[in-house]
């Protein structure tokens, strides 16, 4: 997956040693010394199938990428997180609205 963006952010050149691990449903990605993945040549991010499955990204899927700099982290958010966060989000809006 293209993220030259947030790895330009992230000061992580072309293979960059990296840590992989899926974590609440979602990937989490930081740099590692001894990391068993790489930024690839053209800035691509590597998400092992083994890792994807945990978290329920099919291949092809839309991700949610989002950089956090201050910490050097990438993380990815399957696109069922994105629509359960936002409809949550939606209803609670909603309640809120119609308190008033």
């Amino acid at each position: 997956m293209s993220a030259q963006h947030l790895l330009r952010a992230l000061g992580w050149p072309p293979h960059h040693r990296l840590d992989v691990q899926p974590r609440h449903g979602m990937l989490v990605i930081c740099s590692a010394s001894d990391g068993r993945h790489r930024v690839g040549s053209r800035g691509d991010l590597p998400l092992p199938a083994n890792a994807r499955h945990m978290c329920r990204i099919e291949p092809g899927q839309p991700v949610l990428l989002a950089a956090i700099v201050r910490h050097a982290l990438v993380v990815v958010h399957p696109v069922s997180t994105v629509v359960r966060l936002l409809a949550d989000l939606h209803t609670h809006l909603a309640a809120v609205g119609d308190e008033h």
